[in-house]
This record gives C-alpha cells, sequence and structure tokens, in this order.
C-alpha cells in the first residue's frame, strides 16, 4: 500500500462528455439554424469614455459613433478577433438604454446578439413555441440587417436579439 496505490484508489473518476455528433442527435431540426455570436452589447453612461477605454488602454479597434433614432441609441463596435463589443448610449429620453441606465448607474451588459440563418423561420417557429418576440416584425439593426428580440424573461434573464446572418 505504497504512494501510488493510494493516488490510483484517490483521484477522481473523468467522465467523457457526448461528441458533438451525439450532442447534435438529440436536438430536434427545424428550418432555421442558430449561428455564431455576433455581439455583446454593453450599455455605457458615457460613451467617449468607454469607446477610449477600448481603444486607448486595451488597443482594440474602435468605430465612431452611430446614431440608431429608429431603436434609440447611439452605437459603438468594438472588434474583437471572434466577435465584436456593442457599446450603447441613450438616444433621446425615450430610449430603452436611458431606462436600462436608470436602473445600472455605471452601465453593464444589455443584451447578446446572435445570428440565424432564417430569422422569419426563427421567429414563426419561437412563437409556435410560446417565446415572446418584442417586435410583431423585424427591424433593420445596427449591421443593416433585420433583428428581433426575445423577451429575457423567455430566456433565462437574457435580453437575446437574433440578427439575420
Amino acid at each position: 500500500s505504497g504512494l501510488l496505490t493510494r493516488l490510483q484508489v484517490s483521484a477522481p473518476t473523468v467522465r467523457a462528455l457526448p461528441s458533438a455528433r451525439s450532442f447534435s442527435q438529440n436536438v430536434p431540426s427545424c428550418l432555421w439554424r442558430l449561428g455564431r455570436l455576433n455581439h455583446v452589447a454593453i450599455a455605457v453612461p458615457e460613451l467617449e469614455k468607454a469607446r477610449s477605454l477600448y481603444r486607448d488602454v486595451l488597443g482594440a479597434q474602435v468605430s465612431e459613433a452611430v446614431a440608431l433614432p429608429e431603436h434609440g441609441v447611439y452605437t459603438v463596435f468594438v472588434e474583437l478577433g471572434n466577435t465584436k463589443l456593442e457599446l450603447l448610449h441613450p438616444l433621446g429620453e425615450k430610449s430603452p438604454i436611458a431606462s436600462f441606465l436608470q436602473k445600472n448607474k455605471t452601465g453593464g451588459m444589455h443584451h447578446i446578439c446572435i445570428e440565424v440563418d432564417d430569422i422569419k423561420a426563427a421567429m414563426t417557429e419561437l412563437k409556435k413555441k410560446q417565446m415572446r418576440i418584442l417586435s410583431e416584425e423585424p427591424r433593420i439593426g445596427a449591421h443593416g440587417k433585420p433583428v428581433i428580440f426575445l423577451h429575457p424573461k423567455d430566456c433565462h434573464g437574457v435580453l437575446v436579439e437574433l440578427e439575420q446572418a
């Protein structure tokens, strides 16, 4: 009963995770598919300070601010190697970001955006599955593509944006 024997007996059992192939076999087929993470959106109380942090301190490529009046926001995109951050700042008093910042004074994560290959098919199927969509029709988002938002209460507390790839 040497040290080696005790190590072999007390070593934890490692269980293999299911392979991607076996996992995908459990996913029902549908007419649309989720794609890659497009961006994580962060509401910021001071847009220029946030731009400076990512550009000057962290060295990221940062876009100019763009006004999106139909969404009530200014947007800035921070390019990352595999996705983007979207900095959101209120445009007008009725901006959904203004109300978010009233509750979260220093800002914070607002939503995630995932690409889909067919946004209309996604809407149809999600409605059948009792998912609440926050608009009747897709709207044009910051990338010039159709987007919809799913109610956070249906997505475990996360506001999810789906964008046509």
